[in-house]
């Protein structure tokens, strides 16, 4: 395969792995996904060796779905040279009031995907942490330090693009309570006990 058609490729996987997050998470707009990538691993590389910002753009032309169709934000994580920060558009960061940090990913210092979303990012910032609704790990990158309690796993029909593997998560709200408690609206009327 040449290497426009295998960057054609890697950008259909990523849009494809775009729709089925969406879909399996059921995404709705203003919700936060997180974006880890390690561009090494999807040439079948070892992660932090081999990535290219041109690999890395086409998959974000691909995960920028997420934004036109789905109208999530984003946020992409960098690598642990720049402690797993987040490269977000100002307007997320300004909104969620999140902690902006000063630094400017580059591919040795944040990762090619990191700094390709920088630069493609209208208005980009820094942020320390976060807490997504759902996320994609592409080579696995370990997006778990940013999703929301409580993380589920999805078991999508997108297992791979190009060499690395995707894992995908979505977030839920923390079942609390005992017996007694009613977790689906649904369920209200067959739970008329006293709680005293």
């Amino acid at each position: 395969m040449t290497q426009p058609d295998y960057i054609r490729q890697i950008h259909a996987e990523a849009e494809a792995a775009a729709h089925v997050l969406a879909d399996a998470a059921k995404l709705s707009p203003g919700q936060l996904v997180i974006i880890g990538c390690s561009t090494s691993e999807v040439i079948g590389q070892r992660i932090g060796t081999s990535g290219t910002i041109e690999l890395a753009s086409a998959l974000y032309a691909g995960l920028e779905l997420l934004r036109t169709k789905y109208s999530v934000q984003l946020a992409y994580q960098c690598c642990e040279h720049l402690n797993r920060a987040l490269v977000v558009e100002r307007t997320t960061c300004e909104t969620l009031r999140l902690d902006e940090v000063s630094a400017v990913p580059v591919p040795r210092a944040g990762g090619s995907m990191a700094a390709a979303a920088y630069t493609h990012f209208a208005s980009p910032c820094l942020v320390e942490t976060i807490s997504a609704d759902a996320g994609i790990d592409i080579g696995e990158t370990l997006i778990g330090m940013h999703l929301k309690r409580v993380a589920v796993p999805l078991r999508t029909s997108v297992r791979s693009i190009g060499a690395a593997r995707v894992t995908m998560a979505m977030t839920r709200p923390k079942l609390i309570g005992g017996e007694r408690a009613v977790y689906h609206p649904s369920d209200t009327n067959a739970q008329q006990l006293s709680c005293e």
